[in-house]
């Protein structure tokens, strides 16, 4: 049975995913910036990966993924912008804070959860016209008011 990984080793494996995509390659050095660490702690998360035989890597060569990790971080990337759309597009939180909340829960929500939600997302995202109850939400966050139409029912009196 295969080790389960933990968050920040997720998002090792996304970001290698990530700079791959981007630029090509990924490099030790990369991963330092990219996550804000030092190389020490890079070397050491890059050796317990390929341990792992999430990655392979040389000294001082690219990161790539093997085929598991590929699995992984692609698995992690999608929750990640899953859930970047949900918070940004449905609930109208701002892109920097949608995007690093996604980075946080991404790790933790089930499979089950994850695919509910991402089938919610794409059928909201991929309506013809912005649902009229999503419309209503968004006034009543903004001002405090519900919809008329809820105002009849003894369910909505607050």
């Amino acid at each position: 049975m295969a080790k389960q990984q933990t968050a920040r080793m997720e998002d090792y494996l996304e970001v290698i995913h990530l700079l791959t995509q981007e630029e090509g390659t990924a490099k030790v050095s990369g991963l330092a910036k990219r996550l804000g660490v030092k190389m020490p702690s890079v070397n050491a998360a890059v050796n317990r990966l390929a341990e792992r035989g999430l990655i392979d890597h040389s000294r001082y060569g690219d990161v790539r993924l093997t085929r598991s990790g590929e699995k992984i971080a692609a698995e992690v990337n999608r929750r990640h912008k899953v859930l970047a759309r949900f918070f940004s597009l449905i609930l109208g939180i701002e892109e920097g804070t949608a995007q690093a909340d996604a980075c946080k829960v991404e790790h933790v929500l089930s499979a089950n959860t994850m695919d509910r939600l991402a089938s919610f997302v794409e059928f909201i995202t991929e309506a013809p016209r912005k649902p009229e109850w999503l419309e209503h939400y968004f006034d009543y966050y903004e001002h405090g008011r519900r919809p008329a139409v809820c105002e009849s029912r003894p369910s909505c009196k607050q």
